[in-house]
């Protein structure tokens, strides 16, 4: 089965390992599905070891793209600054084996399903509130090497937006919540370990 999604990070990856390639780019190639497009380009390098430095620019990015869809929008805007950011060749080529492997779990259980609701309004809204909590929950430094975990749930609601697949929707909805359980476990571990250390330390 060949995807919309594998089909056009496929080709937008290539263009990128011949020729820097832009977000603006890939917002200007793909309009609506812009948004969807851009948010897994953009989490698709935490499925692998990260360069220091790239997660505040891309998480800053996938924010405002999921922002936007949260607020009903259809066409994607982004600042010259991050529209303008080029990803470098060697990183292209990384990004370009990973999403082989990606590609063929997500070909194994995407298609399009219960399209009506999927491709809802509200279903769109819904998505852009989801992607917009994990986008804060990626850029999280606590606990730390855990941008694998809410970027897995974001690519799900990427893809499934673009496939209109209803179903992989509600698997996106599930790992919502399970980032919100385990991140909310895990601050809460945190206050309590700071709550009982700090009284002891200045006593």
């Amino acid at each position: 089965m060949n995807l919309k999604f594998s089909h056009d990070i496929k080709l937008l990856l290539q263009r990128l390992a011949e020729k820097p390639l832009t977000l603006g780019d890939v917002i200007s190639e793909t309009l609506e599905r812009g948004f969807s497009l851009v948010i897994a380009l953009l989490v698709l390098p935490f499925l692998i070891p990260t360069p220091p430095g790239l997660s505040t620019p891309l998480g800053i990015a996938c924010l405002l793209m999921s922002g936007q869809m949260a607020l009903g929008r259809r066409t994607p805007w982004l600042p010259k600054k991050i529209a303008t950011l080029q990803f470098p060749n060697w990183f292209a080529q990384a990004l370009l084996k990973n999403l082989q492997r990606v590609t063929k779990v997500l070909e194994k259980i995407s298609r399009p399903r219960y399209e009506k609701i999927a491709d809802s309004q509200l279903a769109w809204q819904f998505n852009g509130i989801c992607l917009t909590w994990l986008a804060i929950l990626l850029m999280s430094p606590y606990p730390p090497a855990t941008n694998p975990i809410p970027a897995v749930g974001m690519l799900l609601l990427a893809v499934a937006t673009i496939e209109s697949d209803g179903l992989l929707m509600c698997l996106g909805y599930l790992a919502t919540i399970l980032n919100t359980l385990f991140f909310g476990f895990a601050f809460y571990i945190l206050y309590s370990g700071a709550t009982y250390l700090l009284p002891n330390i200045f006593r």
